[in-house]
């Protein structure tokens, strides 16, 4: 009331729009795959695509590859409810809000808009605000500027040749096992085999005849086990004799 009201003379003068302000979706249509998430998640329902398949040569002979071409990507703006989530789920960055709000039309069915009305108001979007100091850089540049991790080289295979034997040596024998203390050497004709385990009967088994008696010595008798050994004989009792030829009496 203390002061005049000054009206503001558009079009003649055109307002100071906030920086961040939702004016009209544009389209990059490079950007866009064709992967209709916008059109699905729209509350709306006011996102038209159409596309094709298109088989691309891969470069130097590698099997071709088939790539969604876009063909009308449109935007009802009597439907569209500014509401932005075209924009958040679009992942290759395809979707742009531009300040311009002048498309005003006389007709509501002229208010669907095609790829090249959206395509021209691209140029319009204004680049994004710096980062405020001392904030981490985006994920992008990030990545970018890591050093490559140098990878390391394989150790090479070193090829087994055999040494040459000199002439006129004669090859060494193999080593013989040594069995470990506490256990007793393997003796008999499995001791050269120790993978064969050798089965023998039980009982006492003369070895060889003395040549003067022709019997076996008590000593000599097997038991079958050769870490067992054979069992002494008993002690002979004699008798002592006196000068006078009587036998003295066992005490």
């Amino acid at each position: 009331m203390l002061s005049r009201s000054v009206t503001q003379q558009y079009p003649e003068v055109r307002p100071d729009l906030p920086p961040r302000s939702r004016g009209v979706i544009a389209l990059v249509e490079e950007n866009c795959t064709v992967c209709m998430l916008c059109a699905r998640e729209c509350p709306d329902w006011c996102i038209y695509i159409d596309s094709h398949k298109e088989t691309i040569p891969a470069p130097e002979g590698g099997r071709p590859r088939a790539r969604n071409m876009l063909d009308r990507f449109a935007i009802d703006f009597s439907l569209c409810m500014y509401c932005g989530i075209c924009i958040e789920v679009c992942p290759f960055d395809a979707l742009f809000w531009s300040p311009e709000f002048e498309y005003a039309e006389g007709d509501i069915r002229n208010l669907l808009h095609e790829k090249d009305k959206l395509a021209a108001w691209a140029q319009t979007v204004p680049p994004p605000p710096a980062h405020e100091p001392g904030a981490e850089p985006p994920k992008e540049l990030a990545a970018t500027s890591r050093p490559v991790r140098p990878r390391p080289a394989p150790a090479p295979q070193a090829a087994a040749t055999p040494a040459p034997e000199a002439p006129g040596v004669p090859e060494e024998p193999p080593a013989r096992r040594v069995p470990p203390p506490g256990r007793p050497a393997r003796t008999g004709p499995s001791a050269g085999h120790a993978s064969v385990r050798a089965i023998r009967p039980p009982g006492a088994l003369p070895k060889k005849d003395t040549p003067s008696t022709g019997e076996s010595s008590a000593g000599e008798l097997s038991t079958g086990r050769d870490d067992v050994p054979p069992k002494a004989a008993p002690p002979e009792q004699t008798s002592a004799t006196n000068p006078s030829g009587e036998p003295e009496e066992e005490t």
